[in-house]
């Protein structure tokens, strides 16, 4: 193993797996820190490991002990550099978890400067000015502004990044970036001088989050979104420790049925219900006054799902507007109303595969940690990309062996998604 990676959620781990994958790095992603001889196996086999964690928004002193965890294990299996992930438009609240985990984690592994980068230009997220942008928007102006557990109020990362830890915070402006790997390198250094511990770095292009892979090639910790992972090979590569591998084109996946399980409430996971729907794939709206109730139970859903024509995978969403998440958490209260989808999604997916679905989207990033939980995989090898940020991937080691899945974050991919997933799977026999 070469690089490490530290992800806080499962959508977010096979994002970034995903970017090493392309980049030439033999991926595998963990869920959680491997416990099972056949998920410690993985570890001698590949380039890189992301081990996918649950800590997004956990309390602040669970995400940074189970962050050290996974940051000890991949260094005793003899991890260069250590990656922590997050969510590219920063998901956290004033209190944390990114800062108290980039703190804890920099101080395991001794370093004495982190850059934060969470821009990913090609799903439209950039950082200008420290300020990070959805397209044209800012952050605080974005539909992340009403996102149920981790609204984002403020789009300057300096400041946000500064209220979740004690460390110094500053910035390297796109001007510096725009001028090449010395100069940046150049920028770290006088932060570092200056007592600072954490440089957001502006990036609105491809071509800087490679001149900013390139300058942080000595740094023992790297934090950031999925999209500053595409620099980081060729640092492995120009030092003779990584020969690039091939991406397949398609995922060969065993026969059987498809199905979506769609948790997001983002605008963009909404439009793709819309476009499925009207694509006629067969939809079931999973409401959770009724899921309370008993009105609707995992299996009456996939009692319905079996009734459907196998020609075409089924689509089960609780996907809803802000004003009807504010209303079910107000009579259930937040963390309940989300635990009981949670539960149910996972439910029905032990439910729908013991049923004989073979290939499985899941959209949210809580969602998708349920459903995988539920399942009881522990490892996924990575496969070609749907979307930017979102791959086919496979269950290697766990329950399920052979499932494909693709775990979506709420916010990535086209509006077509749902529908077009399905061509880039390539049947085969077990």
């Amino acid at each position: 193993m070469l690089l490490g990676c530290i992800a806080d959620d499962i959508t977010g781990a096979t994002d970034v797996a995903l970017m090493l994958n392309e980049a030439g790095m033999r991926t595998v992603q963990v869920m959680g820190v491997p416990r099972s001889p056949a998920a410690r196996a993985v570890f001698d086999d590949f380039d890189a490991v992301v081990v996918a964690l649950k800590s997004r928004t956990i309390p602040a002193d669970e995400a940074v002990a189970q962050s050290l965890e996974a940051a000890r294990a991949l260094q005793a299996a003899g991890a260069r550099q250590l990656l922590f992930k997050y969510c590219s438009t920063f998901d956290s609240t004033p209190q944390g978890n990114i800062g108290p985990v980039a703190e804890a984690l920099l101080e395991e592994v001794g370093g004495d400067l982190a850059i934060v980068c969470p821009a990913f230009p090609a799903n439209a997220r950039s950082i200008y000015m420290s300020n990070l942008f959805v397209g044209a928007q800012p952050l605080a102006e974005s539909p992340m502004k009403d996102h149920p557990l981790t609204p984002m109020r403020d789009s300057n990362l300096v400041r946000v990044m500064q209220a979740q830890t004690r460390a110094r915070v500053s910035a390297v402006t796109h001007a510096v970036v725009a001028q090449g790997v010395n100069q940046v390198r150049e920028a770290l250094a006088v932060a570092r001088e200056n007592g600072e511990r954490f440089v957001v770095t502006d990036a609105i292009s491809n071509d800087d989050l490679l001149v900013l892979g390139a300058a942080v090639n000595a740094m023992a910790l790297v934090t950031g979104g999925s999209g500053i992972a595409m620099g980081l090979p060729a640092n492995f590569e120009r030092a003779g420790l990584l020969k690039r591998g091939a991406v397949a084109a398609k995922l060969a996946a065993i026969p059987g049925r498809g199905a979506i399980l769609a948790g997001s409430c983002s605008a963009a996971t909404r439009t793709q219900i819309e476009h499925a729907q009207k694509a006629g794939l067969p939809t079931q709206a999973v409401d959770a006054h009724a899921i309370a109730k008993g009105a609707l139970t995992p299996a009456m859903v996939a009692a319905w799902a079996a009734e459907q024509a196998a020609a075409h995978p089924v689509l089960v969403y609780s996907s809803a507007g802000p004003d009807a998440i504010a209303e079910v958490q107000a009579e259930l209260g937040r963390e309940a109303a989300g635990a009981l989808v949670e539960t149910f999604f996972g439910d029905l997916a032990m439910a729908l595969v013991d049923a004989g679905v073979t290939r499985l989207i899941v959209a949210g990033g809580e969602t998708s940690g349920a459903v995988v939980h539920a399942l009881g995989i522990e490892a996924l090898d990575i496969g070609p990309a749907i979307d930017p940020g979102v791959p086919w991937t496979r269950a290697v080691a766990g329950g399920t062996p052979g499932l494909a899945l693709a775990c979506k974050s709420g916010n990535f991919g086209a509006a077509d998604f749902f529908t077009k997933a399905w061509a880039l799977l390539d049947e085969v026999q077990p």
